[in-house]
């Protein structure tokens, strides 16, 4: 093999590239994930000073992560990390909006330690509320490093740019796809194979309103697909399985596709 080959790979590192790997972040945020639920980990605390240490631990922890990518620097950089962990208590009340969401929502959830241990769902918001977090810090790279281990797990796509109230519910969720500016209301539930998405991808259009509206306690079922900035999905609507919409309905609308289907009994016409 050319020895030019190995030269461009040894002079042409990645920008950025002493950004740890994305398993260790994505580590991180599990471990947070279990000392906000402990029935996710492997060995329950003893004392509330464990829990204290662990959560000091873990803000060293991001600290060390995000030193490498932020834009902030220095102490501006442990600020960050300071400030995401001085707002843990509301990240938690949140994430339990979402639990109660879930349980309430679904007949076959038996509890909310069901919803927490075995709900991909959850496990996606999860890790899109983390880094929607970290987003607003101006910290870059790791939001989307976090959303996107949280998408090869689950199959559910969320940009930790986009905006999602509380009460969030996803349901199955294969297949979701919530892209960079979509805006979701409160008490709104998606089915499997749902897509929040743009109209156009073209390169121009960064920066700007590419991605639907979603108000208040809309429910959305699956493959049924949303496309447009400009869309707005009125509150209390209902959008049925398989609608494809590019424009805006108002609150209280039901949306749905209507396939001709033909049945035929090949025992009765033989």
């Amino acid at each position: 093999m050319d020895n030019h080959f190995f030269e461009q790979i040894f002079k042409n590192p990645l920008e950025q590239h002493n950004i740890p790997p994305n398993e260790v972040i994505s580590k991180w945020a599990e471990k947070l994930i279990q000392v906000l639920f402990p029935e996710n980990a492997a060995k329950a605390f003893s004392t509330v000073e464990e829990v204290k240490e662990q959560v000091s631990t873990l803000e060293l922890e991001l600290y060390d992560i995000i030193s490498a990518s932020c834009k902030l620097r220095n102490s501006e950089c442990k600020n960050a990390a300071g400030q995401f962990f001085a707002e843990l208590s509301s990240l938690y009340r949140v994430l339990n909006t979402d639990i109660l969401a879930i349980y309430e929502g679904d007949p076959a959830a038996q509890s909310r330690f069901e919803v927490i241990r075995t709900y991909p769902g959850f496990y996606a918001i999860c890790f899109y509320r983390i880094a929607h977090m970290l987003y607003n810090f101006g910290i870059p790279l790791v939001p989307r490093i976090l959303t996107e281990y949280a998408h090869s797990k689950t199959g559910i796509d969320i940009h930790p740019a986009a905006s999602i109230g509380e009460y969030f519910h996803i349901d199955h969720g294969t297949g979701i796809v919530i892209g960079e500016t979509s805006t979701i209301g409160r008490y709104v539930k998606l089915y499997q194979g749902v897509t929040l998405g743009a109209l156009s991808v073209k390169k121009t259009l960064a920066g700007s309103k590419r991605h639907p509206t979603v108000e208040d306690r809309v429910v959305i079922y699956s493959g049924a697909t949303i496309l447009g900035g400009e869309t707005i999905i009125g509150h209390d609507s209902i959008i049925g399985g398989n609608v494809w919409l590019t424009e805006s309905i108002p609150a209280f609308s039901t949306a749905y596709h209507s396939p001709i289907i033909t049945i035929r009994n090949h025992k009765e016409t033989n």
